[in-house]
């Protein structure tokens, strides 16, 4: 493979070691800036509820640790995490911060969270019994989240549960510290799912007198003052996804991806390219051999398969499509009318970014761009900008 030059390197790229470049696949960098000025939009926009943040899964595939420490510098105070192990994560960076663990309160966990100071999120009366004997037993008074299930039926008490520990926020000294539910369908805008969910959080929620109230997620934040209650929880929205889909994102983009050409081949017309020959060359065309595949997150159903459209990557400031399936490490592109001697072997080129959004990749991959940032694999050199 050719050394690196600078006309190789990814213009926003800067202060990298490039002999890291000259052996790396690809380039994912990660536009920290970006994720603060989509926080803080999202912020003002849920006025007066508080605005928290989901880092879970790695903060979305973006890096929980340097996600986390630059929420906390634009002043994000509260966090939600799926798991104990991402808990410890943030506790490590966030010595004051609120941490909530997402699935909850498990049997013997409980001096895990005592020694964090972090809060379940609990959804079950069984799991609410447990944690309450270990604030027993040990003399701890940690506090948790109380989750309702309003009509998304995946975990939360149901109502008439819920409606059983109103007596006990009544007496008082109860270590509830939020109650919550989430939303099923709120990308959809008009709906009615979101009314109907909306009209029995709040009626249930009114009962907990004093505790704070959560229900939006990201594109809850979208659907009005009405979902705000307390506090929002944005996530994938913070990381470029688009909480709006049925209009353009609000949401500056925060993921740029690029991997190598490593070859570039010519094939005559009839000729087919990758595994099961479903691609023919209708002219005689270039190709470009490029240093991603499925193991790195680029999901094999956006292959440039005859009779479908398959992804594009950005080659020379030319959107180029797939050529035949993509492999395990590599895909084809069909770079026939890029001009002569613009991408050569060695280049970069451009799978996410500069207008190619995680949204549309998720299309293309038959999914959403949740799923496309969180399988984002970990053989690119990361690149941060704006790290505190």
């Amino acid at each position: 493979m050719t050394a690196v030059s600078e006309k190789t390197i990814p213009a926003h790229i800067t202060h990298v070691d490039t002999r890291t470049l000259d052996s790396s696949p690809g380039v994912l960098t990660v536009d920290l800036d970006a994720i603060a000025a989509n926080w803080r939009q999202l912020e003002s926009r849920a006025v007066p509820a508080e605005c928290s943040a989901v880092v879970k899964a790695d903060a979305y595939g973006c890096g929980l640790e340097p996600v986390t420490r630059k929420l906390r510098s634009v002043g994000c105070k509260t966090f939600f995490v799926a798991t104990l192990d991402e808990a410890r994560r943030v506790r490590d960076i966030a010595a004051d911060a609120v941490i909530y663990v997402l699935d909850g309160y498990f049997a013997n966990s409980g001096d895990a969270f005592a020694k964090l100071n972090c809060r379940p999120v609990i959804g079950d009366l069984s799991e609410l019994a447990e944690w309450d004997a270990f604030r027993r037993t040990s003399g701890w008074s940690g506090l948790a989240a109380i989750h309702i299930n309003t009509g998304m039926s995946r975990l939360g008490l149901n109502i008439e549960e819920a409606a059983g520990l109103v007596p006990r926020v009544q007496q008082g000294n109860h270590g509830i510290s939020l109650v919550m539910s989430h939303l099923a369908c709120a990308e959809e805008l008009n709906n009615a799912t979101n009314a109907r969910q909306a009209h029995t959080f709040r009626e249930i929620a009114s009962q907990f007198s004093g505790v704070p109230a959560s229900l939006a997620n990201s594109s809850g934040i979208f659907l009005g003052q009405h979902f705000h209650f307390d506090m929002v929880r944005p996530g994938a929205a913070l990381y470029g996804v688009n909480p709006t889909p049925e209009s353009d994102t609000p949401m500056q983009p925060v993921v740029d991806l690029k991997a190598r050409i490593v070859q570039i081949r010519t094939v005559q017309k009839g000729e087919t390219a990758g595994y099961g020959a479903l691609w023919t060359a209708k002219r005689p065309s270039r190709l470009a051999i490029i240093s991603a595949g499925y193991a790195d997150g680029y999901f094999r159903a956006a292959s440039g398969i005859e009779g479908t459209r398959s992804a594009e990557v950005l080659v020379a400031g030319h959107r180029c499509p797939l050529a035949g399936r993509i492999s395990m490490d590599l895909l084809t592109v069909d770079i026939t009318d890029v001009a002569h001697g613009a991408a050569r072997r060695g280049h970069f080129v451009t799978l996410i970014g500069d207008g190619i959004t995680v949204d549309e990749l998720g299309h293309h991959f038959g999914t959403i761009g949740y799923e496309v940032l969180t399988s984002l694999g970990h053989r690119y050199t990361r690149i941060y900008r704006g790290e505190v």
